[in-house]
């Protein structure tokens, strides 16, 4: 038995055969790339105008509308056709007679291919089977896609390509355009939540002459004018707070961040934050501020408080699970017949012995016996806690060693006022009481100059003009931030921080 089915064509024959329809189209005497074409209406706007009306109110309006779009489907009938077309948000049919065009249109229509852009006029109506579209008068070429689309009903399945070429992947895929809208959205709703709350929305550098704000390896760039080396922001910490001496309560920026370190489902080089300051607070008010602005995102975002993540299910109800990062790890423990108790984490001994009883975490992190407290605390925290905080969870009660811009708690100095959330295993906002005795934070930058003298790339550098801008005063403040790409995925479901990212980075393509 014979087999029927033509053979698809090759990429570049196709390519070849739309080049030779873009020369005839020319060759008609129509402009090959317009500058303009003048719109009455979007494709959206139309449908959610007019989308209710019936066909007999369509009949008697007879609205008459202008608008373009990129073709989606061609359906030839004869001396008659429709066409879909996109804005990318929404279609639209456009139905053409071969009588009602004059001969040079209907070549014009003959020679399109999907993915081209067409502009049209005509009046709106109902067909017989009762779908909204637009009876044609005029069809005008506005652009040639010389290289076909993906597959409407398939889009791209190679994920690499979808990232490499995210312009291709928003055309095949109408659910990947409404994650990015509705990251957008979500901007939009924290913007709003913290300027109704008296916040001011400010801009800080993102070229800054030290490598500050956080425990991270930076981009280095030179600036030639200067000749100075120049760091690509880790985060706009010590800038922001420099705007609370100088008098700004309260300020947040929406801010791109740079941190030269790996590529995992939830890291990018490149990220969005939100940090915000407000002087006279203290991180317990931002733990109720950030449960206020999470759940409302949720709220809004989504219309219920339990959301599906993957397998998951995150109930945001309130209010949210707190622990210290030592009861964390206590309740988590994979032995459950050796369970630690705070008493043996509450020395560095007591803890490395409950460590070296876990030997994926020997395994994984071979100089165990030279880490102080605090690093010791944060290595066991992830390895045996983390993932497992799906429903958000804060946590309290950081090692000092690892807060150099936090202060300490009052009765315990081994720890900082500080929290961090986690959702779905990833953390998503970390705060704290910010040190304003410029004394304590000179001591906490020459600790992390003593971690960086020994080799640790990510302890941070004396930044003497923030420890004399403390100088001037800087009254009792918290500070906060929030990972927005993460909370994106969260609230779109999205499993990777590429899958929210326009643009993810990407090894170079191969030639």
């Amino acid at each position: 038995m014979e087999d029927d089915q033509q053979p698809a064509p090759n990429l570049n024959d196709q390519i070849e055969e739309r080049r030779r329809s873009f020369e005839q189209i020319t060759h008609l005497g129509f402009e090959p790339y317009p500058h303009k074409f003048e719109r009455t209406h979007s494709i959206t706007r139309i449908v959610q105008q007019f989308g209710q009306s019936t066909a007999e109110r369509l009949e008697t309006e007879r609205s008459h509308v202008r608008v373009a779009g990129r073709v989606h489907a061609i359906n030839k009938m004869g001396k008659a056709a429709f066409v879909r077309f996109t804005d990318g948000a929404e279609l639209l049919q456009i139905y053409l007679k071969s009588n009602e065009l004059d001969e040079q249109t209907w070549e014009l229509f003959k020679l399109l291919d999907l993915g081209d852009f067409i502009g049209t006029e005509g009046r709106l109506f109902r067909t017989r089977t009762g779908e909204l579209s637009i009876h044609a008068e005029s069809l005008t070429f506005l652009a040639k896609a010389l290289v076909p689309p993906p597959d409407k009903y398939y889009g791209l399945h190679d994920i690499e390509l979808r990232y490499r070429q995210r312009y291709a992947d928003l055309i095949a895929s109408r659910d990947v355009r409404r994650v990015f809208e509705t990251r957008s959205q979500i901007i939009r709703l924290i913007r709003r939540f913290f300027d109704e709350r008296g916040y001011i929305e400010v801009e800080t550098p993102m070229l800054t002459s030290l490598p500050t704000g956080a425990a991270a390896r930076p981009f280095t760039t030179h600036h030639n004018a200067l000749d100075i080396d120049l760091y690509a922001r880790i985060a706009p910490e010590l800038y922001l707070k420099r705007l609370i001496v100088g008098g700004f309560e309260k300020v947040y920026e929406i801010n791109r961040n740079f941190r030269n370190e790996g590529i995992d489902r939830s890291h990018n080089p490149e990220f969005t934050m939100l940090e915000w300051y407000e002087a006279y607070s203290e991180y317990e008010d931002l733990l109720k501020l950030t449960e206020d602005l999470i759940a409302s995102l949720v709220e809004q975002i989504c219309g219920k408080m339990v959301i599906e993540y993957g397998e998951n299910q995150i109930d945001f109800t309130r209010p949210w699970t707190r622990m210290t990062m030592c009861e964390a790890v206590i309740h988590y423990w994979p032995n459950t017949s050796e369970r630690p108790t705070l008493e043996d984490f509450s020395t560095r001994d007591g803890m490395l012995r409950c460590a070296e009883t876990l030997a994926d975490l020997k395994s994984q992190i071979s100089h165990l016996s030279s880490l102080d407290y605090g690093h010791l605390l944060g290595e066991i925290f992830e390895h045996v806690a983390e993932a497992q905080l799906i429903n958000p969870t804060f946590i309290t009660e950081f090692p000092t060693e690892l807060s150099p811009l936090s202060k300490q708690n009052q009765d315990d100095p081994r720890f900082v006022d500080r929290f961090e959330l986690f959702i779905a295993g990833m953390e998503i906002a970390n705060a704290f009481c910010e040190i304003n005795d410029p004394v304590d934070q000179r001591q906490r930058f020459e600790a992390q100059m003593k971690l960086r003298e020994r080799g640790d790339e990510e302890a941070m550098v004396i930044d003497e003009d923030y420890i004399r801008a403390l100088s001037y005063g800087m009254p009792p403040t918290a500070g906060e931030g929030v990972g927005i790409d993460r909370l994106v995925m969260i609230l779109t479901n999205q499993h990777s921080i590429r899958d929210v990212l326009l643009f993810p980075h990407m090894r170079p393509e191969a030639k």
